[in-house]
């Protein structure tokens, strides 16, 4: 990676910088209400639709501000994209993130510590890292900019654990002043983004969600598959198509339509969180270079695309929130020209969303275990995310979260991650390697390889073995690895990944209120969540302007649009959830099955919740380490509701 370490001529006002380095003419709406109150060195947050302008609002003001611009995303995507196009400008930015090798990663940092940089992306998980937080700790920082700020609102549709400790480390860095930008915050989620960040209502700047150049139209399809064929053809027999992303739930459901529409003559691709990082690089230039690509795709997709001329997107399956729907259709007509968006998404889709929701949600009594064990362990200890994710039947994500909560109840203090196991593979003998450093490094050098066991071909090193052995701290052990691989005399391999805390000292701990506490968070989650895919419904069968509809829930207020379905047609295609209304007949044998089961698996199958997992085909882990989700009985009742599923497997229990 190259980073520029010279800037562009400054100039003398924001205006002239917005002419002459980023090539616009004038500012667009809020922007320069925005970059005004940062530099006048107050917190702000910008509310701005999709694709209108939100990342000028602290690029062009890093510019004039002394020290360090620092700024938080979550998308990789877009951070690479960003700097790719900063440094083009001859403007001086880097990021830190995963796909970074180690040199790339030194010279970042050397960067950093001889303030040559202007502008520094990274992802919330960085922070976790103890060495750069003492270092940014260390730098002037002029400005914390928080990407996708919704992501720190519990009452957010993304909420992000890692974001929750933001707030604390911006004063922690004492920093002058904070940006949030969000493109989907309601006035709640705007509400706490302000309290976390000390912004005044004067500098909570919102444009306005409302696109005049989108046509929204709703119509619930049985079969959507024909009918988005449909869309498409009369598309095509009026000239083109054009660049268009069709919206589904499930990655399977993205392979077979991108497939039925490849058969029906259509240039389609399937994307998903499930394809290879190279392929969806390789599908995201396709889509980019194409006037005719259709990507269809899971919400995986569109993070950070910015492509201006999408014609139509679908929302082949419904959205889980209005904030999702409002994101997505925001991809549309970014160029200001007639873009369409239509909704085929039906009522059979509502119970596969909503049994998602309800498989994330952690067992009670697997919350209060989990603070248990943690209350367990030593002052300093570490732990396994993947570990503990099997030791409480909780997906990663919930771990992560629960580790959050912990740390902002005061109960941990993050020391950073780290990884268990070195391994390395030797490109070149000790004889070459130990005769280049002096007599203190050289018999350091020796002890340390001396740890290593040869397996075939790479050797490991237990990194506690090998500190007690050299006298020397494990981070002098990595130090030491690390650099002799940036010299070409070996390649490294990391595993056992693990996240490093310390238990500070309590004089009283109510630890029964904390575990109900816990419990209620996620409990709350899961109902907020269920709420917003309503509200989904609720747009659909409204009898009325539905683009005033969603205005109202971001906190706008507006007439009627006149081109949405409702203002084109007057009439609504009303959906329901018929599923929810089916009932479970009887199922004698399946109970007797079920009872075995359990008691092949008590731990997998213990509690009412993972058995209605493994009916309605919604993996755990302990399902998944026990190929449980090979069993027959994986997905048996999935065509009904999991609380339904619930209540008929707690009355067999």
């Amino acid at each position: 990676m190259t980073v520029l370490t010279s800037m562009a001529s400054m100039t003398s006002t924001p205006k002239e910088s917005l002419q002459q380095i980023f090539g616009f003419e004038d500012f667009l709406p809020g922007q320069e209400a925005v970059i005004s109150a940062v530099l006048a060195g107050r917190s702000a947050l910008a509310i701005f639709p999709t694709g209108q302008g939100k990342s000028l609002c602290y690029q062009l003001p890093a510019l004039h501000l002394s020290g360090l611009t620092l700024v938080v995303s979550p998308l990789m995507a877009l951070m690479k994209d960003q700097v790719d196009f900063l440094v083009g400008k001859g403007i001086a930015a880097a990021r830190l993130d995963s796909s970074l090798d180690f040199n790339q990663v030194t010279a970042v940092y050397d960067s950093l510590q001889q303030g040559k940089l202007k502008l520094l992306y990274v992802a919330p998980e960085r922070f976790a890292n103890e060495r750069f937080v003492g270092l940014i700790s260390r730098l002037q920082l002029s400005l914390l900019v928080i990407d996708e700020a919704h992501c720190i609102s519990e009452w957010g549709h993304n909420f992000r654990p890692d974001y929750l400790k933001l707030a604390a480390l911006a004063r922690t860095f004492a920093v002058p002043a904070v940006l949030g930008l969000t493109a989907t915050a309601t006035p709640k989620v705007a509400m706490d983004i302000r309290q976390s960040f000390a912004v005044a209502e004067a500098d909570s700047i919102q444009t306005g969600f409302y696109r005049p150049n989108l046509t929204l139209l709703f119509e619930p399809a049985d079969e959507p598959e024909k009918a988005l064929v449909r869309h498409l053809a009369e598309k095509k027999q009026e000239g083109s198509t054009g660049p268009s992303i069709v919206y589904v739930t499930l990655q399977q459901t993205a392979m077979t339509v991108a497939e039925q529409l490849v058969q029906a003559g259509f240039p389609a691709k399937p994307y998903h969180a499930g394809i290879k990082d190279e392929q969806r690089q390789e599908i995201q230039d396709w889509f980019m270079g194409s006037d005719e690509a259709i990507v269809v795709a899971t919400i995986a997709f569109g993070m950070g695309i910015d492509k201006s001329n999408i014609r139509a997107v679908y929302h082949y399956n419904l959205p889980k929130s209005l904030e999702n729907y409002a994101q997505e259709i925001g991809r549309a007509g970014r160029d200001g020209q007639a873009s369409t968006c239509i909704m085929l998404g039906n009522g059979d889709d509502l119970h596969v969303l909503e049994n998602f929701v309800y498989g994330d949600t952690p067992e009670p009594d697997h919350v209060r275990d989990f603070v248990d064990h943690i209350l367990g362990q030593e002052t300093v200890f570490s732990c396994s995310v993947y570990e503990l994710s099997g030791l409480f039947d909780m997906r990663p994500l919930v771990v992560k979260t629960l580790l959050t909560y912990l740390e902002l109840e005061g109960v941990l203090q993050s020391t950073g991650p780290f990884y268990s196991s070195y391994s390395f593979k030797p490109l070149r003998p000790s004889a070459e390697i130990l005769p280049r450093f002096d007599a203190e490094r050289q018999e350091f050098l020796k002890k340390l390889l001396s740890c290593a066991v040869q397996q075939k071909i790479w050797f490991t090193i237990d990194l506690d073995e090998a500190a007690q052995r050299t006298g020397s701290p494990r981070k002098r052990v990595i130090a030491a690895l690390d650099y002799l691989e940036q010299q070409g005399d070996l390649k490294l391999k990391v595993s056992g990944a693990r996240l490093g805390f310390r238990k500070p000292a309590h004089a009283s701990l109510d630890i029964a209120a904390l575990k109900e506490r816990l419990v209620d968070r996620f409990a709350q989650r899961e109902r907020s969540d269920l709420d917003r895919l309503g509200l989904v419904v609720e747009l659909v069968n409204h009898a009325g302007c539905k683009t005033g509809f969603l205005l109202r829930y971001f906190g706008e207020e507006r007439g009627d649009c006149g081109h949405c379905s409702f203002c084109l047609q007057g009439k609504n295609a009303l959906i329901g959830n018929e599923k929810n209304d089916k009932a479970i007949p009887e199922q004698q044998e399946l109970a007797e099955v079920l009872q075995r089961l359990r008691s092949e698996y008590p731990q997998a199958l213990a509690s009412p919740r993972q058995v209605t997992r493994l009916l309605c085909g919604l993996s755990s882990p302990r399902l998944t380490r026990n190929k449980l989700s090979k069993h027959a009985l994986f997905g048996r009742l999935e065509q009904y509701p999991f609380a339904a599923v619930m209540d008929w497997v707690k009355a067999q229990l």
